[in-house]
């Protein structure tokens, strides 16, 4: 398949998808979305692919939303489909019964770490980092993140990192638990290829089973958390922070927020 804002090749069972927008350090925009969502269908649909990796073009694995086109684009009728959008697809991944490899190659923050959450097992380069900083545009992580977020590293360390939007190393990151693994930069994708491979060459079904049996393990009254966030951000979209945030991201300087 050919995407506008993805890349994505199809080897031995491995679907390898690479996040390609390099001149906007890889951020989600409307077309991107588009393009998710197509990739969602191929993912179900192709019983040839077995395994998926995620990655980035360049030095980041992805900065999340486009801030570049908040004020044009994100209007709030067109910012609820599209939070509507993304959320499907990740719990689209997070459902799907073929194992999901984040290969993290750099900034992971925001969006790109929301998507990195629903895969399954995440490696990082030791270069990459880590952070959910949207309350510095006035806003909260709204596509998964604080659920998923507080599975992997517990109620007090999720606060802390949401709350402070606090930008960790890899290391951190493996302390914390929110990523399996930590490789030099020039051996992530080789580490996430042979991985893949290990797992593209188990039973599929018995992958997929085992996925849903741990997932079940964990509360299933995420769907209200994650409703509740939707609705959250919906809401924060329209608030003079929000606004603040964004202006302050552009002037490269610090917001002043007024609780507004």
């Amino acid at each position: 398949m050919v995407f506008a804002t993805l890349k994505y090749e199809l080897t031995d069972g491995i679907a390898a998808v690479t996040i390609n927008r390099p001149e906007k350090n890889n951020a989600i925009s409307m077309e991107m979305r588009g393009d998710f969502r197509a990739l969602a269908d191929e993912l179900y649909a192709n019983e040839a692919v077995r395994v998926v990796v995620f990655t980035g073009t360049g030095k980041t694995f992805c900065v999340g939303a486009d801030v570049s086109t908040f004020e044009t684009d994100w209007n709030t009728p067109l910012f609820r489909a599209n939070t509507r959008l993304l959320t499907s697809f990740f719990n689209d991944l997070e459902a799907l019964e073929k194992p999901l490899i984040a290969a993290i190659n750099g900034t992971c923050v925001g969006g790109g770490l929301e998507l990195a959450l629903a895969c399954d097992l995440r490696i990082a380069a030791r270069s990459a980092r880590f952070g959910l900083p949207e309350n510095n545009l006035g806003l909260i992580p709204g596509i998964g993140g604080c659920s998923r977020l507080v599975k992997l590293v517990g109620f007090g360390r999720a606060k802390e990192l949401v709350l402070t939007g606090e930008i960790v190393s890899a290391d951190e990151a493996l302390r914390s638990g929110l990523v399996n693994r930590v490789v030099e930069d020039a051996e992530l994708m080789s580490e996430a290829r042979a991985l893949a491979a290990r797992l593209a060459a188990k039973a599929p079904q018995a992958l997929g089973l085992a996925k849903r049996v741990i997932q079940s393990c964990v509360s299933a009254d995420l769907h209200t958390a994650r409703t509740l966030e939707s609705f959250g951000q919906s809401i924060l979209i329209k608030t003079a922070d929000h606004r603040e945030g964004v202006k302050a991201f552009r002037e490269k300087r610090r917001p002043r927020f007024e609780g507004r």
